[in-house]
């Protein structure tokens, strides 16, 4: 199972924008998805975007034109650019990867969004 490593959180004030990068630990072309999701305190996980191998994307509503998922096959790493951030966007952000039915969560990396 391939193993995901988040970065890129922090502290950002509303209107800000942060980068989020989720490194694996092997090739990352084969996957079928990989997306980004968050949770914050009290809610269930949610869908932040996702990316599919052949480059389609899809995005959650709360963050559509906002939000940027893309990834670098040379560096095995995918990327979510996140621009005008609110304090809703407040949360721990998840990287997955799904092959073959075979799901892959990093640890999550904490955005928190002042206003």
């Amino acid at each position: 199972q391939v193993q995901l490593v988040e970065s890129g959180g922090g502290l950002v004030q509303a209107g800000g924008s942060l980068r989020l990068s989720c490194a694996a630990s092997g090739s990352i072309v084969s996957f079928d998805n990989m997306g980004w999701y968050r949770q914050a305190p009290g809610k269930q996980r949610e869908l932040v975007a996702i990316l599919s191998r052949v480059g389609s994307t899809n995005y959650g509503d709360s963050v559509k034109g906002r939000f940027t998922i893309y990834r670098d096959n040379a560096k095995n790493t995918l990327y979510l650019q996140m621009m005008s951030l609110k304090p809703e966007d407040t949360a721990v952000y998840y990287c997955n990867a799904v092959r073959l039915h075979i799901i892959s969560w990093g640890q999550g990396t904490q955005v928190t969004v002042s206003s």
